[in-house]
């Protein structure tokens, strides 16, 4: 694959070429689509798989705690959710008063994350064994660099 940076001198830094926000989307969604071909089998997409163990890691939780911690807005949660909840691996339950709410994992969602959890393992050892351990432990490091550096800084809106 061909770098889209140059170098204009040895040792400079390099002279960036495109949109990082569309670089990073389309690599999410090559890597979404392996990772999705691999969980067809479980009946899950590798968004609803994320969901559910983050349900079954922190549940019962509150949709709005659940929602701040996926790092996805409430809308996109309902969205993610009405699948889990139609086909009974996830609940949506009455909180600790008359006005909150629940998510909390099945026992069928749990088998269904247990199932799901041996198909995401094969794509990702099939996806270290295609980009080699060293390119995406850079990658992670990357990403966890980012992540941090990004941090809560911005305010919805800017």
């Amino acid at each position: 694959m061909k770098s889209r940076s140059s170098h204009s001198r040895a040792g400079a830094a390099p002279q960036l070429v495109g949109c990082s926000s569309f670089k990073l989307r389309q690599l999410s969604r090559r890597v979404s689509q392996e990772y999705d071909a691999v969980l067809a089998d479980s009946d899950l997409k590798t968004s609803q798989y994320s969901l559910l163990s983050k349900i079954l890691k922190r549940g019962p939780i509150r949709p709005g705690q659940l929602a701040a911690e996926m790092e996805m807005d409430a809308s996109t949660l309902t969205r993610n959710l009405q699948p889990l909840v139609a086909r009974g691996w996830a609940k949506v339950g009455p909180g600790e008063d008359g006005r909150s709410r629940t998510v909390s994992v099945t026992a069928a969602g749990r088998e269904k994350r247990a199932e799901a959890r041996r198909a995401w393992k094969r794509a990702q050892l099939a996806f270290n064994a295609r980009l080699g351990a060293a390119l995406v432990g850079r990658l992670h490091e990357a990403l966890d660099e980012c992540l941090a550096l990004m941090g809560d800084s911005a305010e919805p809106g800017e």
